[in-house]
């Protein structure tokens, strides 16, 4: 066993890497629309319009007005500018009829750049006209001049330009060597817990490499070095974003998405049910949509069931069944296999491609049903057993007829079973619950009926017991009967019949209030504490002497000592300063019977800013005067 465990763990960690193999997000419908709405306002600018024509192009839509977006081309073009000739060349080669003469002065602008000292960035918008316009160019200087900026500036975005540069030359140029950069590139990626793979540069950046990496590879004939399972994690990262930043960033989600539905080496697969995955008796089809991450539809694909099996019992219950095409969605009539109501783990293939990628896919379908609630009986069970039970049957969903008495001497039963409309087995729901409403007082106190061995649900209640839930409220009850399950098409809320509840007189509580909580509460009158009696006058004033009289000897000690003050200075520093301490200190007698602590805080930032300013030059004054 212990031999077989390093196997087991490689097996689980193979099946774990299949899974992953799933794109969770792609551009929906929806999507979709909302990016051909954003290409379709209006030009700002040849950059722009540049994005929206272009975009709209790899979404299969075109311009409203195509010979107003050609005049607005032509209005705009700067023949002294690179990036506006590249702006035009792509609009021109993407409308048809749109053609802009090219000057042999605007030519030999577009094939200067093409240099050493030019940004890759440059080069690639000089290229990208010349091959825009139908002019030549000598592939294998472009590359030297691509690899030589390339090793100066090397950032991302920077190579993934250069991927582009290439895609524009000839194949019989040596371009094995910015190809390379393809796998450097993936190296360079940051892994987000093995279901996102992204650049730290952002979602423009990554969306940018992926169209790069596949124009190129497409037009060299080689396969990128890029894993199947690093196309699904780029998917995820690239289309879980929905909001965009800038045209430029939705431009170049919209490029990615082209390059991964239309290249010839991966091409992620789309597995969606049409609507709910949920098949019943009623819809026993579950219709799937096969698309790439544009929404088109892979018609020419094969669809399979591997397996479907119970979530909960693991049986599995078909296998090995096609899925059948109608228009563009796949279909499968699973109940034509008889399942169970309750949850099934589907194992799906796509086939029909060699270059599909994420075509393995795991789907949890619910099958649904109706129920009904049969054999249903209530009892009446005396306790001493002297008087045989007495038994009434009830038809779902009818109401019984006349009241059932629950009391210290005599108990109330409920027996029913739970059935499958379509196929008479039996069923379990997760929520079977049994109320009763006080009809008087709105109380309500809810129990869990439980199924026996037989599946029989049974409900009993003995009004001693549980008066205390009851709150020994004696009236006449409601019984209702609640069944919910996530896969009954039916919910049941029934009113069985009403059930008189009897508790001793005893046991009675206070007139019972009601128990709604949202009624006006008895109004809080705080008393607050009468302040305590003030002390006589006479030891007010006693103790205001005793505090003044420090004050009043010091004066008397100046006197005696023969205090001069004569060298104080009258200088309007000394004075403000002077005048600003008293301030001060007779704000703290106003906090003290006026003022609280904020406004006291303002006053004195004031006071203390003048009297520092004042204090410090009439110091500066003194030390002159008596260097001096």
């Amino acid at each position: 066993m212990e031999g077989s465990s390093p196997l087991f763990i490689l097996v689980l960690g193979f099946v774990v890497s299949i899974h992953a193999l799933t794109p969770t997000h792609y551009l929906t419908s929806s999507d979709i629309d909302r990016l051909r709405a954003t290409f379709s306002e209006p030009f700002s600018d040849l950059e722009s319009a540049f994005y929206s024509v272009v975009g709209l192009s790899k979404l299969g839509a075109k311009v409203t007005d195509e010979e107003s977006a050609c005049s607005f081309v032509k209005a705009h073009l700067d023949p002294n500018s690179v990036d506006s000739l590249f702006y035009a060349a792509q609009i021109s080669q993407t409308l048809p009829g749109c053609e802009i003469p090219i000057s042999n002065e605007t030519r030999d602008l577009l094939l200067a750049a093409v240099s050493e000292d030019s940004s890759v960035t440059q080069i690639y918008h000089a290229v990208g006209a010349l091959s825009g316009f139908g002019l030549p160019l000598a592939s294998q200087e472009v590359v030297s001049a691509v690899s030589s900026s390339l090793s100066k500036e090397e950032n991302v975005m920077s190579t993934i330009q250069a991927l582009m540069t290439a895609s524009h030359l000839s194949q019989q140029a040596d371009l094995s060597g910015i190809v390379e950069e393809i796998e450097d590139l993936i190296a360079r990626m940051d892994d987000l817990g093995g279901i996102y793979l992204q650049f730290e540069e952002g979602l423009e950046t990554t969306a940018s490499f992926i169209a790069a990496a596949y124009r190129l590879s497409d037009h060299v004939g080689t396969e990128p070095a890029v894993k199947e399972d690093q196309v699904i994690q780029m998917v995820n990262a690239v289309f879980s974003k929905k909001v965009y930043s800038s045209l430029a960033e939705a431009f170049s989600v919209v490029c990615a998405a082209a390059a991964l539905s239309q290249n010839q080496y991966h091409v992620p697969v789309i597995v969606a049910s049409s609507g709910s995955a949920a098949v019943s008796h009623k819809q026993p089809f579950l219709k799937l949509h096969v698309t790439n991450v544009l929404s088109q539809p892979l018609t020419t694909a094969t669809v399979q069931l591997e397996y479907a099996k119970s979530a909960v019992s693991k049986t599995t219950v078909l296998r090995q069944t096609p899925f059948s095409l109608s228009g563009d969605i796949f279909e499968l009539n699973f109940m034509e296999a008889r399942p169970a109501s309750g949850y099934y783990d589907f194992s799906i293939s796509v086939e029909g491609d060699g270059h599909f990628v994420g075509n393995q896919v795991e789907l949890k379908v619910k099958v649904s049903t109706e129920a009904s609630v049969n054999n249903v009986d209530l009892s009446v069970v005396d306790k001493d057993q002297s008087i045989a039970p007495k038994t009434t049957r009830v038809n779902f969903p009818s109401k019984a007829k006349g009241t059932f008495t629950a009391d210290s001497h005599q108990n109330f039963a409920l027996f029913f079973q739970l059935v499958d409309v379509n196929t008479g087995a039996q069923l379990t729901p997760h929520q079977t619950f049994v109320r009763l409403h006080n009809q008087k007082t709105g109380q309500e106190v809810i129990f869990v009926a439980e199924p026996d061995s037989k599946n029989v649900y049974k409900f009993e209640l003995d009004a001693a017991e549980r008066k205390t839930e009851f709150d020994s409220a004696s009236g006449v009850y409601s019984l209702h009967l609640i069944i919910g399950d996530a896969t009954l098409e039916n919910p049941v809320l029934w009113n069985v019949a009403d059930v008189v509840m009897k508790f001793p007189e005893e046991d009675a509580p206070a007139p019972v209030q009601s128990k709604n909580l949202f009624v006006p509460k008895l109004e809080i009158n705080h008393l607050f504490r009468e302040p305590e009696k003030r002390p006589p006058t006479v030891v007010s004033n006693t103790f205001t002497a005793l505090v003044v009289a420090p004050l009043l000897l010091l004066l008397i000690l100046w006197i005696k000592l023969g205090a001069n003050i004569s060298n104080f200075s009258f200088s309007p520093s000394a004075v403000v300063f002077h005048v600003g301490h008293a301030a001060m200190l007779g704000l703290m007698y106003v906090y003290w019977t006026h003022l609280n602590m904020f406004q006291t805080l303002k006053y004195l930032t004031i006071l203390g800013s003048i009297t520092f300013l004042t204090g410090n030059r009439m110091l500066a004054h003194k030390a002159v005067k008596s260097a001096s």
